[in-house]
Order: structure tokens, then sequence, then C-alpha cells
């Protein structure tokens, strides 16, 4: 079933203009030919009236317009002839060439340059006169250029429509990116925020729980100095972090980036913190004389041997744990061991965010890090994590 959709209210509009101006040059005697076949006036009404009922499929059917145009307008040349019949073909060439599909598009131009070409060289060859290129100027105008004119304003239709959707796409992949921001922000808060307080939070519940466990006034008060000590450093890195949050836009505002200068206060730490589970905290630093690395590197090498002493905290059964620093070319090597097994007495729960936190610091940094039990030299089975993080060019790729 065929249907017809509902004029544009621009083509209604076009299609009144035309018929009503064709109608006023009618009224007045105003005709565009001399004597013709069909040279009663009123006949010239009659393409009028098609051309203008025409105009109303120029948006919605512009091919079928153009096919029917056609032989209106060459009707048209049988009669007295009217003006606005004329222009409003032309409208409608050019509606067929904007509205029209693509294929449609290429070819009209084409087509009416051909016929012009062609109309041209017949009536000079059959009139044999300079006035016969008058008509193929005439029949150029009035088909070859609204076709012209139709593909300039496509292309600028068309361009304008690609750079919309490229906006939309930029737009779209600005969004995405904004999306990936937050969220690696939100994962590199998270590790922050797990690093600087679980080594804390995890002494506070080991020795609560001996605290709880044990009824002996020295060790409840020996576990309360530790708890109270973990509280106030806990809070201070907390401030720390949030400061830097606040102030990240300063440059003068407050730094939570720790470095590897600190390592022996953090495994000192460690050691007090550890002492009531049997374990023994100690530094190894084989990089000869220190220097200063890269920030990255520093802050994930410090977040790496916090984390592994936290571990080691909650997990280790009680023996040595041992820090080792180490500088091979370009490659800082970090490693931590620790016993592996039970221990008596109270642990604090685990949920494994510790080593996926290192893991996202190591890939980010283009290192490598491997964490899980091994045998010792001894026979024993220790606890090992040891990451292998660049600090030449490789840093930040």
């Amino acid at each position: 079933m065929l249907t017809v959709s509902r004029p544009h209210r621009h083509d209604v509009l076009i299609a009144a203009v035309g018929l009503s101006g064709g109608l006023a040059l009618w009224l007045i005697g105003l005709h565009m030919q001399g004597p013709r076949p069909f040279d009663e006036p009123w006949m010239a009404l009659v393409p009028l009236a098609v051309m203008a009922g025409l105009e109303l499929l120029r948006r919605s059917a512009p091919l079928t317009a153009l096919l029917v145009a056609v032989p209106a307008l060459v009707a048209d040349q049988f009669t007295v002839g009217s003006l606005a019949t004329v222009l409003m073909f032309t409208d409608v060439v050019y509606a067929a060439v904007v509205y029209g599909s693509p294929a449609v598009a290429r070819r009209i131009p084409v087509t009416s340059f051909l016929v012009t070409v062609g109309v041209t060289i017949g009536f000079l060859a059959w009139f044999r006169t300079a006035e016969a290129l008058l008509i193929g100027v005439v029949t150029g105008l009035v088909s070859f250029a609204p076709a012209i004119t139709g593909v300039s304003v496509r292309n600028h239709r068309d361009a304008a429509e690609t750079a919309r959707l490229r906006a939309d796409q930029t737009a779209l992949l600005a969004e995405m990116d904004r999306a990936q921001a937050v969220t690696a922000e939100r994962a590199r808060m998270a590790r922050e925020l797990h690093d600087m307080v679980a080594n804390h939070l995890s002494a506070i519940a080991i020795h609560s729980t001996a605290a709880l466990s044990i009824d002996d006034p020295g060790t409840s008060r020996e576990a309360l100095g530790v708890i109270r000590e973990n509280s106030v450093e806990g809070l201070a890195e907390m401030r720390r972090l949030i400061g830097l949050l606040r102030h990240s836009g300063t440059e003068d505002g407050p730094s939570a980036a720790p470095t590897l200068a600190s390592l022996d206060v953090l495994v000192e730490q460690a050691r007090t913190n550890g002492a009531t589970s049997g374990l023994t905290c100690t530094l190894e630093d084989a990089r000869g004389k220190p220097e200063r690395l890269p920030a990255p590197v520093e802050l994930a090498a410090y977040r790496i041997v916090q984390e592994s002493l936290t571990n080691a905290l909650k997990h280790a059964a009680p023996g040595p744990v041992v820090v080792r620093l180490a500088r091979e070319d370009d490659v800082l090597s970090v490693d931590v061991t620790s016993e592996f097994g039970s221990r008596p007495g109270p642990r604090a729960p685990g949920s494994g965010a510790g080593l996926v936190g290192m893991r996202e610091r190591v890939a980010l940094l283009g290192g490598t890090i491997a964490a899980g039990p091994e045998p010792a030299a001894d026979g024993r089975k220790t606890w090992r994590v040891r990451a292998e993080l660049p600090v030449g060019e490789r840093t930040m790729r």
C-alpha cells in the first residue's frame, strides 16, 4: 500500500506562492510565448496547476516530482506558457538533488548537463543561426543551474552533518576519558587509603584482641600503648591524605608521598607492633650510597614494603621478617620475606586488597611483582614478595 507523507509546511507555502503568482500573470495577460498549437490562454493553467501540485512532493518524493515535472514543462511549451511554471520546475530540480537519494543527486547534474548540450546542438543544427545558442542557455538555466546549486547545498549540508557527528564522537570520547580518569583516581585513592591505614588498623586489631584475651595488667597496658600510638599515627596519615586531596591544586600543599628514606622508621614501627607476635623485623639496604629515585618509584617501593609488613603482622608465623633493597642498573628490587605457616595468638582478617594494590602500583610503573610461598635454604617455608621497579626511561610508561 502506497503511503504519502504529509507535505512540509514550507512546500505548501512554495506551491501556494507559485500557483498564486502564475494566476496573477495569467489574469493580466502576461505570457512567455507567442502563438502555439494550444494558444488558448486557459491551457497554460494546466501545466501551472500540475507543477504547483508537484511542489507539495518536493521533499517527500523528489524523484517522482521531477519525473512528472519534465513532461509538464514540455507541455507548457505548447501553450502560451507561464513564467511561474518554469520557476517552479527549477525548484523541483533543485529539490530532487538536495532531498533525493545519493545516487539520484549524482545523476541529475550529469543528465541535465547532457540535456543542455543535446538541446543546444540540436537547435543549432536545426536553425543554423547563433540565436539557437540562446535556447541552449535557457535550457541550462532551467535544468543544469539548479542541479549544480543543489549539489553545492547538499555538499555543505553533508559536511555540516559530518562535523556534527564528529563533534558528538569527540564529546563521547571526552566523556569516556573523564569517566576513566575518575575511575583511575578512585582506584589510586583506594590504594593510598588502604596502604596508609591498613598497617595501623591491623596492629590495633591484634593488640586489642590480645588485651581482651590475656588477663594481665602489664600486657594490657603495653597493648593499649601500641594501640594509642598506631591510632595517632593513622589519624595523622589520614589528615595528610585529606589535606592532599583538598589542596592538590596548590604548589605548597601538604605532601602525603613517603620516600625510601623513611623505611627505617616504618620497619622500626613494624618491629614494635610485631614483638608480641614473635616477629623480628629488619631492613637490609644493599644499594650502597642511597640516591633519590623518581617519586612514583619511591612511593611504590615504600607502599610495597608497608603492605608486606602489614601482611606479615596479620598472617606470618613467629620468626624474622626481612626487608631487602637492591639496585641493579635501572631496576630497583624490593624483597620482603617472612615465616610461612600458622601461629598462635590473635590474627587480623584480610581481604586481599593489599596484594591487588601492590600489583596495580607495579603495573603502572611497568615493573614485575611476585608474591607467594617458597622454600628457604634451610628447608623452612617462607612467604616472599619480590618486586622489580624500573627507575630509568621506562618509569611511568
